[in-house]
């Protein structure tokens, strides 16, 4: 009986240690999973000074209903807002959006000169290399953390 005992405590032990490296090695390659949707390849595209950043990634939604994404925070910036970029007679546009629907099985990719977080204000420092959190908010009030690495603009 006491060996039974012993087992259980060992094999109990080796499968917490499976799943913490499962997690460890999921956010080491800068995937992020919440119930349904998955997020990589998190950038966050920061010019010298003050100036807005960009923030890019590809959503997609594993599950079975329509997810939608309503905005993003961070705490290291004032203000988080959706853009989307498109050409019109030659000129280059942007405007905000308000929500993006992403159906189920679909994979969403915000990219430059398409959909786009604009980072406004900085409130921490941040340089190439650094990382930032950020969290992706949605309409039925799932909350999706993401840490997005800081590149340079012409590693896009």
């Amino acid at each position: 009986m006491m060996a039974s005992n012993v087992f259980d405590v060992l094999n109990t032990r080796a499968c917490r240690g499976l799943a913490l490296g499962a997690l460890a090695l999921m956010l080491g390659t800068g995937v992020a999973q919440a119930s349904t949707l998955e997020v990589s390849n998190p950038r966050l595209s920061l010019l010298p000074g003050n100036t807005p950043g960009a923030g890019y990634f590809e959503l997609e939604n594993t599950g079975e209903s329509t997810v939608t994404l309503v905005g993003a925070e961070s705490p290291a910036f004032e203000r988080v807002e959706m853009h989307v970029s498109s050409e019109h007679d030659g000129m280059a546009h942007m405007h905000a959006i308000e929500s993006l629907e992403i159906a189920p099985g679909e994979r969403i990719e915000f990219a430059p000169k398409g959909h786009h977080l604009m980072f406004m204000r900085r409130v921490e420092a941040l340089s190439e290399g650094d990382e930032a959190e950020v969290v992706l908010e949605f309409s039925d009030e799932q909350r999706l953390p993401v840490t997005f690495a800081v590149v340079s603009p012409a590693s896009l």
